[in-house]
């Protein structure tokens, strides 16, 4: 079939590489316009457009799809047969949607109805979710409300990140859209039960910011779910220092009030939270690379009862 990909972060390009590896003609790509990122801010290439340029396949990246007029007369010369969205990062129109003959398709990190919006992996690891999978399903003009074609299922590993998951998720996803692509034709359409939606919305740089009076557990969920975007992170001599990997310690008896630095040795940082301790193996200080909380430890000459700002 002649496809049009819309897709940008890296989650995006498993599919795109085994729509090309099926035989599938790409007729277009869409991705997000190049962005400044890093010291500096050089203007980055997402990858969905870097794995695109390297296999010559051509690539628009219009700001806005709704406020472009041009875009739809280029969709529409390109004459594609079914479009297939992978973590674009703008909704479609229903103009651009209703151009390929056989519909636009959506592969969703989640089993809808849950988890509809544009974070279903964090949200599926913050909440301490044991399952997930994937959806493949047809788009129409309401945010992941569409009919049902195709689902895979996989477990949550307890100490998975959202970077993991989301790693696995695109992977399980391009093959589920290989296989419903296949038989396309015979695959009986499902509504979604708005009953049972959930939802999972965007997060923000400030959704990452860590509250030490939160049981370990939850502080450690969210350092899972947060990694790597946006990121958890606390403060410290006012400074940001950003939370990479810990876990729980339910052997420490906590003694000093939330934030409160218990130790710091070998291991990492203890920190006392609201119930129990969460002990930070690795982190990155503001501006510098990322570190074991052993490095940080010796650098910082870390006093008795200093705290981490919440």
């Amino acid at each position: 079939m002649r496809v049009v990909f819309f897709g940008s972060p890296e989650a995006a390009v498993p599919s795109l590489e085994r729509l090309m590896t099926d035989g599938h003609e790409l007729v277009l790509i869409v991705s997000q316009p190049d962005k400044p990122a890093g010291r500096g801010k050089p203007l980055t290439v997402c990858p969905v457009k870097r794995f695109s340029l390297s296999r010559k396949l051509p690539v628009l990246q219009p700001e806005r799809l709704r406020k472009d007029p041009g875009f739809a007369a280029e969709l529409e010369a390109a004459r594609p047969d079914i479009g297939v969205v992978v973590a674009y990062g703008q909704i479609l129109p229903l103009a651009v949607l209703s151009l390929p003959r056989r519909g636009t398709l959506n592969v969703h990190f989640s089993l809808l109805p849950r988890y509809r919006g544009a974070s279903p992996v964090a949200w599926s690891v913050l909440n301490g979710d044991t399952r997930t999978g994937v959806t493949v399903m047809e788009i129409n003009e309401r945010m992941d409300e569409g009919d049902i074609l195709t689902q895979a299922e996989t477990a949550i590993d307890p100490r998975e990140t959202a970077r993991t998951l989301e790693r696995r998720l695109a992977a399980l996803g391009a093959g589920l859209l290989s296989d419903t692509l296949g038989r396309l034709d015979r695959i009986e359409r499902r509504p979604q039960d708005p009953a049972l939606a959930t939802y999972a919305p965007k997060l923000s740089k400030e959704d990452g910011r860590l509250d030490w009076s939160q049981d370990a557990e939850t502080i450690d969920r969210r350092v899972r779910a947060f990694t790597p975007w946006p990121s958890a992170f606390t403060g410290f001599r006012g400074r940001r220092l950003i939370v990479l990997e810990g876990r729980p310690r339910h052997d420490v008896s906590v003694a000093g009030r939330p934030g409160t630095i218990l130790s710091a040795n070998r291991d990492g940082l203890t920190v006392a939270c609201g119930r129990w301790a969460y002990l930070i193996e690795r982190l990155q200080p503001e501006n510098k690379k990322p570190m074991s909380g052993r490095e940080f430890a010796l650098g910082a000459r870390i006093e008795t009862d200093e705290r981490l700002e919440g």
